[in-house]
């Protein structure tokens, strides 16, 4: 890993026309690589299967998990719900629940 002379960042190794540079993407800092340098990546696995992140438009979503929680607008008994990391990592995350019925959306602090 290296980075920027001028500003520290992390630089990304990029090939523009045959050559191989490395760039930097906060000041736009760029050099030409020695021509001894490799790119070389690392795929880290997890233990987990699969993780689904549920960020932006969450209306059109039905695939989510519901559980017994009453809507404080309608009343209704069932819900959809996430989790989301909204506080710092030391702090639990936030449960997020959508009316099955008429979409409302509120949230509980863990």
């Amino acid at each position: 890993m290296r980075f920027c002379p001028k500003c520290g960042a992390r630089v990304i190794l990029k090939r523009r026309d045959n050559l191989l540079l490395l760039e930097c993407h906060r000041c736009g800092y760029n050099a030409v690589v020695d021509e001894n340098v490799r790119e070389v990546s690392e795929v880290t696995t997890s233990r987990f299967e699969a993780v689904t992140i549920v960020s932006g438009n969450t209306e059109n979503i039905r695939a989510l998990p519901t559980t017994t929680a009453e809507c404080p607008r309608c009343g209704y008994d069932k819900a959809y719900w996430w989790m989301v990391q909204t506080r710092s990592a030391d702090e639990a995350p936030t449960r997020f629940f959508r009316c099955v019925k008429c979409g409302y959306v509120w949230r509980e602090y863990a």
